[in-house]
């Protein structure tokens, strides 16, 4: 046990981190304290840096030094403007929402991450100082012996019932450690009580340091007992629970699976073997009929299992093409009916731990009273399943070093039941839905990719340029539910931000994982086959008959469904590029996709998008003008095409519950789908057709030619890959 002597405490204080020891200029003297009427900027560093890096020191100097009541504190960790610490203009607008009674804006969650910083250290023309150095918003520490800071770590505000987000602040360190970030939670917890605002939930990364900040706060991480709230202040009544990044667990679970191999669970097995052969399933042609009228089509209009890399692993999508392999006799497949409900069960959490709005349904839409039941019984079996899970030599593996990412999701089940039963389901809850987004990282991480979109810069920026970075985003920023920050339409959304977030938890990821050499992308060869590309004349003139223009314009959009499914992430819109087939399955990461000649067959409304394209083309332009690779006139074509699209049959009917799974704004995935078709169809039919040459062939397509001078190149023909059939 250590005894905080006075010997102690100076011999300790003089290693502090930073060279704020008892310095020359800091006084040693205790009437030299007494005697001052306020604090020197040294003096408040050497408090402030104490207090967060060693609280018991602190107290024990407070019996022989006059130092502040560490609630205090946050006053001089606070800034204006743009410095390190806390904003003092964004507690200030926090602070009139709550004076004007808008409920939404009492009760917050609060999340905590680091951002990498380069170490450099420049100087300030404007405030003629050195920059670079750490700042904990106390100043900052100018001198020889201060290092350069290497991190900053921001803390954020998110409403649990209302879509709104708050940067309250950043702190430049040179090292973080857990203990150090759950000093910084305390003192913000402090700030926002001082305000009016409750917090009743704090987030961190499921990593080591955010382990280490959750049992700095007094979390309890054990299979046998786990604590999942703290007190604050300590001794009080009031509980914050306590959650770890959902994405984070899930990459941890992603390696707990590839590491093991095969999982035992009550007499199932869960195979990692199962993913990576989906992951690498080729595309393939499936020999069960499905009626007489898919028989008679041929060969030709045949239907083709694709698998779509844009499917999380963890998705109903993946459980059910899983189960639709088995049942096609695939060898690979069989018995995966435990690596099925494996994937089904992590996906109901990840829908559980992902409610963004108050308009999606089932377990994705908001946590209210009326779920507790189904989502209490989804927790309670997710909870008997990780208890019993082994590996194949029977040990537990919530007992292993691999236990982490399982023992995440029962932490964020009890936090998030606790907060079910205390402010939803009461008659006099606060709140009567919870948006259950807000205990992720998404609302921060979205924030830090405008900061590093804001720096421009591809690598860690500078401590200069991250504080012009977080002034500009600072200034634009707006407190309004679901407002993007820097104010631009073009803002990353927190539905594109769930979905890049777990890009290396899709069937993509492991393909490239297992097999590096990336997909083959549409050539515009395969375009060139769809008889398209012509020299000098717009496709409604070199196709007189218009049955072949309609299958000229299918084979175009389904080249153009194509270019878009090689990049597009969200699985929702990739299915919608292609026709569906009613009588057949659609399996989430398995589309049955219809062929012709070698294209796949787009959706009608990708077709419907290609269409009015080429007649505004044909209308408005001439390939081969000048004018036609300047910005100007590209916009005006993708004008006159929504001109033309305004008032007719709705699009992409298979999105209308997507719309949902976002914010409630004009730039959501739909109208970001129907520019990408647009601009992909004007891309390729100005960019490329002009190189096409009059000689040019594919496989046994043969030039033809009509009434008058106009070539076009035979719809059938050879470009049809070869197919292998599922089973041989």
């Amino acid at each position: 046990m250590v005894l905080y002597t006075p010997a102690f405490i100076t011999q300790w204080c003089q290693r502090l981190p930073y060279g704020l020891g008892f310095r020359a200029d800091l006084p040693c003297e205790v009437h030299s304290w007494r005697q001052m009427a306020e604090y020197s900027p040294e003096m408040r560093q050497f408090a402030c840096i104490l207090h967060l890096y060693h609280i018991k020191a602190y107290d024990y100097l407070r019996k022989i030094f006059p130092l502040p009541h560490p609630y205090s504190l946050t006053n001089w960790l606070s800034n204006n403007e743009a410095a390190a610490g806390f904003s003092n203009n964004i507690f200030l607008r926090l602070q009139e929402k709550v004076e004007r009674g808008e409920q939404a804006y009492c009760y917050c969650a609060l999340m905590v991450q680091d951002m990498s910083l380069q170490k450099q250290q420049e100087w300030d023309l404007q405030t003629q100082r050195l920059t670079g150095f750490v700042d904990l918003g106390a100043g900052v520490l100018d001198a020889d012996e201060a290092p350069l800071a290497s991190e900053a770590i921001i803390l954020m505000a998110v409403g649990i019932s209302s879509p709104w987000r708050a940067p309250l602040g950043y702190f430049l360190v040179n090292s973080t450690t857990g203990h150090l970030l759950a000093q910084l939670l305390r003192q913000t917890i402090n700030k926002l009580n001082n305000i009016g605002i409750t917090v009743l939930a704090v987030t961190s990364g499921t990593t080591a340091r955010g382990v280490e900040t959750a049992r700095a706060l007094g979390i309890r991480i054990d299979p046998e007992r786990i604590q999942c709230a703290f007190q604050h202040p300590p001794g009080s009544a009031h509980s914050i629970m306590y959650f770890f990044d959902v994405c984070h667990a899930l990459q941890l679970i992603r390696n707990a699976l590839q590491c093991f191999q095969k999982i035992e669970w009550l007499g199932d097995t869960v195979q990692w073997q199962h993913v990576v052969e989906l992951a690498a399933l080729r595309e393939q042609r499936a020999l069960e009929p499905c009626g007489p009228k898919s028989v008679r089509r041929g060969s030709e209009e045949s239907y083709h299992l694709k698998v779509n890399l844009a499917t999380l692993l963890f998705s109903e999508g993946v459980a059910d093409a899983l189960e639709h392999l088995q049942k096609l006799g695939l060898a690979s497949f069989q018995n995966c009916s435990g690596t099925a409900k494996f994937v089904r069960l992590m996906s109901r959490l990840c829908d559980v731990f992902h409610g963004t709005g108050p308009y999606r349904r089932g377990l994705k839409g908001p946590s209210i009273a009326g779920n507790y039941t189904k989502i209490s019984h989804l927790f309670n079996e997710a909870k008997s399943f990780f208890v019993t899970l082994t590996d194949s030599m029977g040990r537990l593996i919530i007992k292993s070093k691999r236990k982490l990412g399982f023992m995440s999701f029962l932490l964020n089940a009890e936090s998030l039941k606790w907060l079910y039963t205390n402010y939803a389901c009461p008659e006099s809850a606060p709140s009567r839905h919870l948006l259950t987004y807000a205990f992720s990282l998404d609302p921060l991480e979205m924030f830090l990719r405008a900061l590093q979109q804001a720096c421009g810069s591809s690598g860690n920026p500078t401590c200069a340029a991250f504080q012009a970075a977080y002034h500009k985003l600072l200034a634009s920023c707006s407190l309004a539910p679901g407002s993007p920050y820097g104010g631009g339409s073009g803002a990353t959304s927190s539905l594109d931000t769930f979905l890049s977030r777990r890009r290396d938890l899709t069937l993509g990821s492991i393909r490239a994982q297992y097999n590096p050499a990336r997909g083959r992308t549409p050539s515009t060869k395969s375009f060139y086959c769809a008889g398209l590309l012509l020299q000098g004349s717009a496709l409604s003139n070199a196709l007189t008959d218009l049955s072949l223009r309609a299958e000229g314009i299918t084979r175009a959009a389904g080249f153009v469904a194509e270019q878009l499914a090689s990049d597009l992430q969200c699985e929702a819109c990739l299915a919608s590029l292609f026709e569906p087939d009613e009588s057949r399955p659609r399996c989430g990461s398995l589309l049955y996709i219809k062929k012709l000649g070698g294209v796949s067959v787009p959706s009608a409304s990708v077709y419907h998008i290609t269409n009015v394209s080429e007649q505004v083309l044909n209308r408005y332009g001439n390939v081969g003008d000048g004018n036609q690779t300047t910005k100007v006139w590209h916009l005006s074509l993708e004008q006159k095409v929504f001109q033309e699209l305004l008032g007719g049959s709705p699009l992409f009917p298979t999105l209308t519950n997507h719309l949902f799974d976002g914010e409630l704004c004009v730039d959501n995935h739909y109208t970001t789908l129907v520019k990408q078709v647009t601009q992909c169809y004007l891309n390729v039919r100005t960019n490329h057709a002009k190189h096409l040459s009059l000689k040019y062939h594919c496989g046994r397509h043969r030039l033809k030619k009509l009434k008058g001078k106009h070539l076009f190149l035979s719809p059938l023909g050879s470009c049809q890959s070869s197919q292998t059939h599922v089973g041989s």
